[in-house]
């Protein structure tokens, strides 16, 4: 049974940083497709960041050049920094890990990230 773990959220003012962490039960090489979604009240999750087993990533409009998706693979782990954070980024972050290629899907509990203005 894959589990994903997701740690890191929090409260920041607006311009602060985070770094949001997704800690898999097994090894992510597993995994084809990795990504962070987030979702707000009365909205769907919508995408955030996506990394690939070959390390190409991409990001929603909003977040590009602010965010940053990265692996570990020792530490079966994968990042979301989030810096020059504004408060429309505030949402629960889920992290997703999808295995190809039956697309089997795999979500975290998600971590709440607060962002004041």
């Amino acid at each position: 049974q894959v589990q994903l773990v997701e740690s890191g959220g929090g409260l920041v003012q607006a311009g602060g940083s985070l770094r949001l962490s997704c800690a898999a039960s097994g090894s992510i090489f597993s995994f084809d497709i990795m990504s962070w979604y987030r979702q707000t009240p009365g909205k769907q999750r919508e995408l955030v960041a996506v990394i690939r087993k070959g390390g190409t990533t991409v990001y929603e409009d909003s977040v590009k050049g602010r965010f940053t998706i990265s692996t570990d693979n020792a530490k079966n782990t994968v990042y979301l920094q989030m810096n020059s954070l504004k408060p429309e980024d505030t949402g629960v972050y889920y992290c997703n890990a999808v295995q190809l290629p039956r697309a089997y899907n795999y979500w975290g509990q998600g971590t709440q990230v607060t962002v004041s203005s």
